[in-house]
């Protein structure tokens, strides 16, 4: 079984800034992806950005320019930084990891975080 625990939430002014980190554990062989969803009250969740596993990077267009995803492979870590944060990012942001615990392709599964809460006041 995996987990994926985040931590780096809170509550930030506009303007301010926030790190988000989620940390992966338990039976991983290899992490094809994982990155940062977010769901905003009454809203469908959204991307916000996740790395493959060769590497590269996926942002949503509106978060691009302000938010920097980041990984520790070693510690099974991903991190986003989240600059000039406005009241329209106020949701809870979930980490998302797609997981393989053996060899085989067909143990892939699909993870979620519990989520963490970010609240930018205005």
């Amino acid at each position: 079984q995996v987990e994926l625990v985040e931590s780096g939430g809170g509550l930030v002014q506009a303007g301010g800034s926030l790190t988000l980190s989620c940390a992966a554990s338990g039976r991983i062989f290899s992490i094809n992806s994982m990155g940062w969803y977010r769901q905003a009250p009454g809203r469908e969740r959204e991307l916000v950005a996740t790395f493959t596993r060769g590497g590269s990077t996926n942002y949503a267009d509106s978060m691009k320019s302000r938010f920097t995803i980041s990984r520790d492979n070693a510690e099974n870590t991903v991190y986003l930084q989240m600059n000039s944060l406005k009241p329209e990012d106020t949701a809870v942001y979930y980490c998302n990891a797609l997981i393989q615990s053996s060899v085989s392709s067909y143990s892939a599964r699909n993870y979620w975080g519990q989520g963490t809460q970010v609240t930018v006041s205005s």
